[in-house]
This record gives structure tokens, C-alpha cells and sequence, in this order.
């Protein structure tokens, strides 16, 4: 089995696979004050949730966008596992050709993203990962990442509304009845989600101008079932994006096995 880990700023995403087929996904939180033992504790406990024993696991990859997580996960997967998981960063083959002006620089959980995209959808093509921050992926017709955006999440612009007014109500992130709110809570829900859409959708709108031709749009992350539904474009929604780019990123680095 081979374990794909994406460690986000709130969540951190498991999926195992069995012969590239994904037979479970799972979630924890990200917590920096937890140990690589409380972390082990909490793998091995999923691991038995979803009636998998840690000796099957011969493979794992892991992106991270918190440098302080990567480490203690590694350690936690060597504990249970045994085996050393394969980091997404400088030097790890991912068969994407960056053109940003660092390519050092760019996210391990874009590459991911970029690379399973360029892999399953027509191209050019752009992903909106939508988590707590929404990233902007654009990969043109020749399977060039060129770049992207990075605009506040959902949560952020809540927690923003919430904190700093005096009289706005925390609210759950649903789409209201009506556009036109009618009370403080479903005026801000009705911001947050079709504000939301209308912002994919002008990017989208100016990104095809740009490329001078329509590009598959792609939505992943954890808000992408709320938001893209909403939106007037219409959107691939592939909620494990990332962990199947990490499983396409590990089977390119993957050494080849010897012949007995």
C-alpha cells in the first residue's frame, strides 16, 4: 500500500492506495504542539478505522505547505510503517516544467494539484484549490505550469467578518434560499458563497482571454463542493486531486525494482 499525506494549514489529508486505486481517504488536523508520538497514535488508529495493517504499507509521499508538520509526520510514518516517505520538494521528479521566476518556490500541494491535472484533464487547464487560502494553478496547452493567484479562503473572509465588526453573527458556510439576503446571517452567507463563485468566475473569464482559448477548470480542496456549484462556468470538482498527484509524483520517483 502506498500513503499519500497532503499537510494543509487546518487539515491534513491521508489516502491509501492498493495497485494506484484509492480504497480510503481520512482526515486529521493540523496541530503543531502534537508530538511525531501523538501523530503515530492517531495514524495507527485510522490505519485500523479503515481495517489497514501498518506492515502493508511499502510506499509514502508527503507534500506540506507547514515546514514544522513535515517532519514530525515523518517521523510518525517511520514509527508504524517503517518505511521513509518521499518528500514533494527540490530535486524529487515531478515531470512539470515551472515557469515562475523560483520554481523553488512553489508550493509541494500546487505541483501536486498541477501534476494530477495535467494528467487527467485537457489542457491548458486551471485548478482552484480551495482550502483556507483559494490558490489559482494555470497550466497552459503544452503542460507548462506558468503560474497563479492566491486570494483569501472562505474561512478567512468569515473569521475576517466575524472578528473585526461588532454586530456580525458567526454563520455556518451554506449557500442561503435567495441571493438577496434578508437578514445580517444570509446576507453574509450569500457573500461568502456566491461572492465566492463570481470571483472563480472572473478569474476564469480572464484567465481565457489570456490563454486565447477556454481552459478546463478544475476545482479541488475542501470547500470545492460549496463553491463551485454556484459558479456560472462550468467546473471539473475532483476532491482528491492532491493525493492522486502525489501518487502520480511518487510512482515517477519510484526506484525500479531488481530482477530475482
Amino acid at each position: 500500500m502506498l500513503l499519500t499525506v497532503d499537510i494543509g494549514n487546518t487539515h491534513i489529508s491521508l489516502g491509501g492506495y492498493e495497485e494506484n486505486r484509492l480504497v480510503f481517504v481520512a482526515q486529521l488536523l493540523s496541530h503543531p504542539m502534537l508530538t511525531s508520538d501523538q501523530y503515530a497514535v492517531e495514524l495507527q488508529q485510522i490505519m485500523m478505522l479503515y481495517h489497514t495493517e501498518p506492515a502493508a504499507v511499502d510506499g509514502a509521499i508527503i507534500s506540506s505547505v507547514v515546514p514544522e508538520l513535515c517532519a514530525l509526520f515523518q517521523r510518525a510514518l517511520k514509527k508504524i510503517t517503517g518505511v521513509t516517505p518521499l518528500l514533494v520538494g527540490p530535486g524529487v521528479k515531478t515531470g512539470l516544467n515551472i515557469l515562475i521566476d523560483d520554481p523553488a518556490q512553489l508550493g509541494s500541494d500546487l505541483v501536486a494539484g498541477a501534476v494530477a491535472a495535467a494528467a487527467a484533464y485537457p489542457l491548458p487547464c486551471v485548478v482552484f484549490d480551495l482550502g483556507t487560502a483559494t490558490s489559482v494553478s494555470v497550466i497552459d496547452k503544452k503542460g507548462h505550469f506558468l503560474g497563479g493567484m492566491i486570494c483569501a479562503g472562505v474561512g478567512i473572509m468569515l473569521e475576517a467578518l466575524t472578528t473585526h465588526t461588532a454586530l456580525l453573527p458567526h454563520v455556518s458556510l451554506e449557500a442561503p434560499k435567495n441571493l438577496i439576503g434578508r437578514n445580517s446571517g444570509e446576507c453574509m452567507q450569500s457573500g461568502l458563497i456566491y461572492g465566492s463563485a463570481a470571483m472563480l468566475d472572473g478569474i476564469a473569464e480572464r484567465l481565457e482571454r489570456q490563454l486565447h482559448e477556454p481552459p478546463t477548470l478544475v476545482a479541488t480542496g475542501g470547500l470545492a463542493n460549496l463553491i463551485a456549484p454556484h459558479c456560472t462556468h462550468s467546473f471539473q470538482i475532483s476532491e482528491h486531486l492532491l493525493l492522486e498527484g502525489l501518487r502520480l509524483i511518487y510512482e515517477k520517483n519510484r526506484k525500479p525494482q531488481k530482477s530475482v
